[in-house]
């Protein structure tokens, strides 16, 4: 879900920018600390790799009680989970720090710099950014109130919990059809409001009579709850259909901002449903020393594939360093100097 909700320090597993400016030279340096970058932590530090994951506190599954689909953690809370995982990054010696990234540059001797808007920086031979996506939902009161508890995007994180619920589905673009037929696998009450998605084809409309999906034309003005509830959709007629949860489907942007200004490019999902960068099976992003993983990768990606695409990113990534440690000892140079 979109990023709110600051993580409080694990005491021993975490330091704020301020006290870690000094950390010197690291092998990788992991903008973002949700599962694909801890995941990459952990790998690297079980590789005796030096790593520093800097962290900006705000999960996009804040808002969220429950994480689902995660085998042998399914239903565990997110922050939790990711205060888990700070602990066992720790545990091998990797460092977490607090702070928030704002740039990153490459150095005349292609290391990275990376500076964090509360004034610290730290220096990399590799990066790798896992900072997530923005969800680009309707301008709708209620909408964001609700998000992440009875206003969803996700049926295979959400679905179970909201099986035969009076559910909505607010039609936004193309997709909102497919969309619809699918979340019908989980309640048979359910409303496809077509605000401002395409008139459903002859066919669709086939489809969505045979399964029993209503659909209601006209622009849905706000989403109502009381009561800590969604109680319904209001139109702009005013008309109000009494509903239980809401479905929407946002515009997916990976959050590109440090990868652009290094050369990375954007490719749009092949689904049509938002960015991400453009990278390859390893998160590679094409640019030297450079890699990405979790949702910035891949916009679809939920909790379990974000925490393995860090994985494959950190294999790749040590394999990098490895061609290059083992050229410098042919060359008869100098190993770079990282802290252990």
């Amino acid at each position: 879900m979109h990023s709110g909700g600051m993580i409080k320090p694990a005491s021993a597993t975490t330091r704020t920018a301020r006290d870690a400016r000094d950390t010197g030279l690291v092998d990788v340096a992991i903008v973002g600390g949700g599962l694909a970058g801890l995941g990459a932590a952990l790998t690297l530090a079980r590789a005796r790799r030096s790593v520093l994951v800097i962290d900006a506190g705000q999960p996009r599954n804040a808002p969220a009680a429950h994480m689902h689909g995660y085998l042998t953690r399914d239903g565990e809370n997110p922050l939790r989970k990711l205060q888990m995982g700070r602990a066992e990054v720790h545990g091998y010696g990797g460092k977490v720090i607090e702070g928030t990234v704002a740039s990153v540059r490459r150095l005349d001797d292609a290391r990275f710099r990376l500076t964090t808007i509360e004034g610290a920086s730290y220096e990399a031979r590799r990066v790798l950014v896992t900072t997530g996506l923005v969800d680009e939902c309707p301008d709708l009161p209620g909408l964001r109130e609700r998000w992440g508890r009875d206003v969803v995007h996700c049926p295979y994180c959400f679905g179970w919990e909201l099986r035969d619920r009076a559910l909505a589905l607010l039609g936004t673009g193309p997709v909102a059809v497919m969309q619809a037929l699918m979340w019908r696998q989980w309640s048979s009450d359910l409303i496809l409001f077509q605000h401002t998605a395409p008139e459903p084809s002859a066919e669709q409309s086939a489809q969505l009579a045979a399964r029993g999906i209503t659909v209601i034309k006209g622009e849905v003005a706000a989403i109502e709850f009381d009561d800590d509830h969604v109680t319904g959709v209001r139109l702009a007629s005013g008309e109000v259909h009494p509903r239980e949860a809401v479905v929407v489907n946002p515009w997916f942007e990976g959050r590109h901002s440090l990868l652009s200004p290094l050369g990375a490019t954007l490719a749009e999902h092949p689904a049509g449903i938002g960015r991400q960068v453009k990278a390859d099976a390893t998160g590679f992003t094409g640019v030297p020393g450079v890699w990405v993983a979790g949702n910035v990768l891949d916009v679809t990606a939920g909790v379990m594939q974000s925490a393995a695409s860090g994985v494959t990113a950190a294999a790749a990534l040590n394999a990098d360093l490895t061609r290059e440690d083992s050229e410098l000892a042919v060359a008869g140079l100098p190993q770079p100097t990282v802290i252990s």
